[in-house]
């Protein structure tokens, strides 16, 4: 018998996003980053590498529409929207983070709050679910953070399936997507290399205006900041 098929490319990806907002009917999504294969026989080693090894990259959010958002290594950021009446998605849009930063808006758990540097002059704008969050962010502008703190020293993201795929999105639309304070230094998220499937890492995400804000807080005290 011939050998089964076997397809060039590797995807890792987040099912459910935000399934803890399920029950109340709260916008939940799917993450997915996309490898091409090292050799004929798929193994970890496939996609414990590089984030910037990644050929495409991309989310789906379901809400009170149904958008995929997705890009190919060094293109454009493109959003679909499902319309039901046809079946089909249709591209709507382009994603681009507005020029200037957008709106004044962060995205965190605040719940942690008691461990960082304090902001002044910006709205909460909270889902809960990593899709929706940065959805908007891509959208109106602002920042989403994740940071590491004193009870997850990794952050609580997974880098895999949810830190590169959404890292490369925001830079690919004109942003930043750091690690802020991650093992000693300050960094990009896409040159972490995982070691395991499921390792965390910090995410600080966003337009660039307010991702150097809290780069400004580092530097204040005694962090050295990559430009």
């Amino acid at each position: 018998n011939p050998p089964p098929p076997r397809g060039r490319y590797c995807v890792a990806f987040d099912p459910l996003d935000g399934s803890s907002n399920i029950d109340c009917n709260v916008s939940v999504g799917t993450i997915f980053g996309v490898y091409e294969k090292k050799k004929d026989k798929a193994d970890t080693a496939d996609i414990l590498r590089h984030g910037d090894d990644m050929l495409c990259a991309g989310y789906c959010v379901y809400s009170s529409a149904v958008e995929l958002v997705f890009a190919f290594k060094g293109h454009p950021v493109c959003c679909f929207c499902l319309d039901p009446s046809i079946g089909e998605f249709v591209n709507t849009r382009t994603m681009r983070i507005p020029e200037g930063g957008g709106k004044t808006i962060y995205s965190c758990n605040e719940g942690n709050s008691a461990n960082w540097d304090q902001s002044k002059g910006y709205s909460a704008r909270y889902v809960g679910s990593m899709v929706a969050d940065v959805h908007r962010t891509l959208l109106y502008g602002g920042v989403f953070l994740y940071p590491a703190d004193k009870k997850s020293k990794k952050g609580k993201l997974r880098i895999l399936y949810e830190g590169f795929p959404m890292a490369m999105l925001i830079e690919q639309c004109g942003g930043v997507a750091s690690t802020g304070l991650f093992q000693g230094s300050v960094g990009r998220i896409l040159d972490v290399v995982p070691e395991h499937i499921h390792d965390r890492c910090p995410i600080i995400m966003g337009a660039n205006r307010d991702v150097d804000i809290v780069m400004g807080f580092y530097e204040k005290h005694g962090v050295a900041v990559p430009k």
